[in-house]
């Protein structure tokens, strides 16, 4: 096994184990609000509060990001915040950076409040149809009813 692959699993472990894209998307979305405010003048909707929350906000988005992705067990606490904190860009940052910002605030919060850490990978219909028709053939292959009087 390459050096590349060893480290493209452990990547893939190491992202396994935490809500990644709520938190990428976090932090783009902090990152973007971010960019807004340094938009030319004509650009710029509207700066609120004195310019200092607008700048406030989508920090603090940037840093539950980073947050969500290296200390997973506070997710709720972080996306919960995190929520908060994209709904106010709206009135701080440009609109919520032209509604891009905030979008991407509020899916990736949504993604990590709803990420369940040690749930079975899904499977599929067709999977668990084929199955269960296995499972059912193998029921009622002849000789393996149960006889008169035997429980079943």
């Amino acid at each position: 096994m390459s050096r590349f692959q060893r480290s493209r699993d452990a990547f893939r472990q190491w992202r396994g184990r935490r809500p990644f894209v709520g938190g990428l998307l976090l932090v783009l979305a902090g990152g973007e609000i971010l960019l807004t405010m340094k938009a030319p003048l004509p650009v710029i909707l509207h700066v609120g509060m004195q310019g200092l929350a607008g700048y406030l906000l989508p920090t603090l988005m940037t840093v539950c990001g980073l947050l969500i992705l290296f200390n997973p067990a506070q997710r709720l606490f972080y996306s919960v915040i995190a929520v908060l904190l994209s709904l106010g860009t709206w009135l701080t940052s440009n609109i919520g950076g032209f509604m891009v910002g905030i979008v991407l605030g509020v899916v990736g919060s949504c993604l990590t409040f709803g990420w369940l850490p040690d749930q079975d990978p899904r499977v599929s219909r067709r999977k668990r149809r084929k199955e269960a028709r296995a499972a059912a053939a193998e029921t009622l292959r002849p000789g393996t009813l149960p006889e008169a009087g035997e429980p079943a």
